[in-house]
């Protein structure tokens, strides 16, 4: 072992979080459970995390090593419980040691590893910046203590406006989380990831943390209530929504609302079919990009 790395193992076992279990990098196939189906979206390229806290799967993403942050999340809808935990930031030690054991870790109260810092986004990347800490799997969207303080760890976050994170994008959450509790019957899967600029990639920190133009969002819920209000008949058993997280971007995707307070102006979010989402994805990636098996049809 190198030294590097035994001090490394050694700030994992201090810090209090520290589990043996298997290196979950690489492969979706240990936690298939948070995709409808098990099956993961088609189309994108990057490594797959079963992200793991407390010895038990939470969710999974998939996670790009050059942009030090996230494609997508994936996880299973449960309806909140409790208070938000407070924000414990961690890392994945996997991804900076290949065949590391553990699970996500809070980050040390000193400087981190080198290894860590050059394999994934640490905190320092997002002190100081424009830009706060946007989850792809949020808090809100967990029952369990344990599994909403999973969401904390910086493999499950990019670099989102505020006018977007505290403003339509939080509202956006907020009306899928009031949605699925009251009219979902079965278990709703959620995916949300990025999309990236088309040319003249933003960047954190000199080339550290790449920042997506739009967040995108979709959940599948095979099983749901039949008596749905007329404003909801749409949004069953799939549906999509678009935010803009440029206030400069163009209008194409996503029209600009010039009633909104001035905060929010430009992080306006579109709400749209699933067939409509895949159309933009496909475009910005040149590619076919299948969320969900089936686009969510049949039961589950």
């Amino acid at each position: 072992m190198s030294r590097s790395y035994a001090l490394a193992a050694a700030v994992l076992v201090f810090s209090g979080c520290w589990c043996i279990c298997a290196a979950d990098v690489g492969d979706f196939a240990p936690c298939l459970q948070f995709f409808y189906k098990s099956w993961p979206p088609k189309g994108l390229a990057g490594t797959p995390i079963c992200q793991r806290y407390f010895n038990q799967y939470r969710f999974a993403t998939l996670y790009s090593r050059p942009r030090r942050s996230p494609w997508f999340s994936a996880y299973v809808y449960s309806a909140p419980a409790g208070k938000r935990p407070t924000a414990c930031w961690k890392f994945e030690p996997q991804l900076a040691y290949p065949g590391a054991e553990g699970s996500m870790i809070p980050f040390p109260p000193g400087p981190v590893d080198q290894n860590v810092v050059d394999s994934q986004a640490v905190e320092l990347d997002y002190i100081n910046s424009t830009y706060s800490r946007g989850h792809m799997n949020p808090s809100l969207h967990h029952q369990s203590h344990e599994d909403r303080a999973a969401t904390f760890t910086l493999t499950n976050v990019v670099p989102q406006k505020a006018g977007s994170n505290d403003g339509p994008w939080e509202v956006l959450e907020w009306t899928i989380n009031k949605t699925l509790e009251a009219y979902c019957l079965g278990e709703a899967y959620v995916v949300t990831g990025v999309i990236p600029y088309r040319i003249d990639e933003r960047w954190l920190k000199d080339h550290r943390v790449a920042v997506p133009e739009y967040i995108w969002s979709a959940y599948c819920c095979p099983n749901y209530n039949n008596s749905l209000p007329e404003e909801l008949k749409d949004a069953f058993p799939t549906y999509a929504a678009i935010g803009r997280n440029d206030c400069n971007s163009s209008e194409e995707i996503v029209p600009v609302s010039q009633t909104a307070k001035k905060q929010f102006r430009g992080y306006d979010v579109r709400q749209m079919p699933l067939e409509t989402l895949e159309v933009y994805l496909k475009d910005r990636f040149n590619t076919v990009v299948s969320v969900f098996y089936e686009q969510c049809s049949g039961s589950d």
